[in-house]
């Protein structure tokens, strides 16, 4: 009788002991991300840029074509049902998604053509093919092309399954939150 106690009370500490840890690298980890999120430093897990630690700086200049950048899409309805499609991950942008990180291919005033590719004023978007369904198989809806609203940047990611302007379009500048810079990534 005395035996079996003691492996009860032995498996409860066990448990204990290893509910502690678990605890404890969780506390760890959750102080880490506020300490460097607190510092501009942003982990990416998406493929449609490298993956790793990237850094927001504040731009000293107007943002540019070929900048890259963090913004926060705003909350519509074609976000809302991008992060139902889970092709936005959790974040603490408006409707709770992550910021992207995009390159800024055009800009206030320039004009989009989307047909089975992107053209930005005629020329051709390198990496730009549209999707017609996503890697579910649901139908992808794209933009319709047009000129860049003043205001607006339209974003794209060289990543062919990359989820930006080609199917939202244009999105505010003051979503943009900074540059991206690179800290330490790597690109499969």
């Amino acid at each position: 009788m005395k035996i079996r106690h003691r492996h009860r009370v032995l498996r409860r500490m066990k448990r204990l002991v290893w509910f502690y840890r678990i605890c404890s690298v969780s506390l760890f980890k959750l102080g880490l991300i506020v300490l460097l999120g607190g510092q501009g430093f942003r982990v990416n897990l998406t493929p449609s840029e490298a993956l790793g630690l990237w850094r927001i700086v504040k731009p000293d200049r107007p943002i540019l074509v070929g900048d890259l950048v963090f913004i926060c899409p705003p909350n519509t309805d074609t976000m809302r049902e991008a992060r139902a499609r889970e092709y936005l991950r959790f974040g603490l942008c408006a409707g709770w998604v992550a910021p992207l990180i995009k390159t800024v291919a055009a800009t206030s005033g320039q004009a989009i053509e989307i047909v089975d590719d992107v053209r930005v004023d005629g020329r051709p978007l390198p990496n730009s093919r549209v999707a017609r369904v996503d890697g579910k198989g649901r139908e992808m809806l794209r933009y319709d092309g047009g000129v860049v609203p003043p205001g607006t940047v339209f974003l794209h990611s060289a990543f062919s399954g990359s989820f930006d302007s080609r199917y939202f379009g244009p999105l505010p500048m003051e979503g943009i939150i900074g540059l991206a810079r690179k800290v330490w990534t790597y690109a499969p």
